[in-house]
């Protein structure tokens, strides 16, 4: 099946190999990925940063396990995005958390291994419903694979955001109680991690969009003024690559809902 292409092209998202060094850390900010030194690994993750995801997975591929991260992301970051048909989302997020599997037993102290395994479980969760994820254990592999890509690196923001996410869906869905004594979830600690994760990367229009998601889930109308405020500040966000472009793009069309 053909990949959609990214629909945003900008020649500021086109980075050559110099452009892209001096500007990774600014777009690496939020999963703490470590610049690459092999030119293969680089040329992957500059089509990535261009908005060019299938050949990024292409790339990425072709170098192994040291090319998961990109290839990963790359997969992901389409799947949630770009492709509007279920079964192949499914399929592309089901892909990435296998090869994810297979990083983690080969590269155990590769924090990506485990960042984007619990990313790719939790979409996926989202589509088949939050229950039946909790249901089929589901909800503590992604527990599981946030907690241990904080311990690999402390700073990840994207974790922050997703275990932030991760806390407000469980207590949405089950209540407070039950989340807590349960699953060990919680209001507070959703809101400490998108608090950690703005702390960490104060720029990210994702943490701002999530960080909304989450109080609407939450506190329902009672936060929808403070919702609304995140997403505007998302929305009003200068997007540095393909993928922040696409953050930008959600959090207007939150906007307009």
């Amino acid at each position: 099946m053909a990949w959609k292409k990214f629909p945003y092209h900008d020649v500021a998202y086109a980075y050559d190999a110099a452009g892209l060094k001096r500007a990774w850390k600014r777009l690496h900010a939020g999963d703490a990925e470590a610049l690459p030194k092999a030119p293969a690994l680089l040329d992957a993750w500059i089509a990535f940063h261009a908005g060019e995801f299938e050949r990024a997975v292409h790339e990425g591929l072709e170098l192994g396990i040291d090319g998961y991260a990109v290839a990963n992301k790359a997969s992901a970051i389409y799947a949630h995005y770009l492709e509007s048909a279920t079964e192949r989302k499914q399929a592309l997020f089901q892909a990435v958390a296998a090869r994810c599997e297979q990083q983690q037993a080969g590269q155990p102290h590769n924090a990506s291994g485990f960042y984007w395994h619990a990313y790719a479980l939790g979409r996926y969760a989202q589509h088949i419903s939050v229950m039946k994820a909790l249901a089929e254990g589901i909800g503590g592999k992604i527990r599981s694979s946030l907690d241990a890509t904080l311990k690999l690196a402390p700073r990840h923001a994207d974790a922050h955001i997703a275990l932030g996410t991760y806390h407000a869906e469980i207590v949405e869905k089950v209540g407070a109680l039950v989340a807590g004594l349960t699953y060990g979830a919680s209001r507070t600690e959703s809101i400490r991690h998108f608090r950690s994760a703005l702390e960490l990367n104060p720029g990210s229009a994702i943490a701002r969009v999530e960080y909304a998601n989450a109080l609407l889930m939450l506190e329902g109308e009672r936060k929808a003024d403070d919702a609304t405020a995140l997403y505007r500040e998302a929305a009003a966000s200068e997007p540095h690559d393909a993928m922040e472009r696409l953050d930008v793009e959600l959090a207007k069309a939150a906007l307009e809902e």
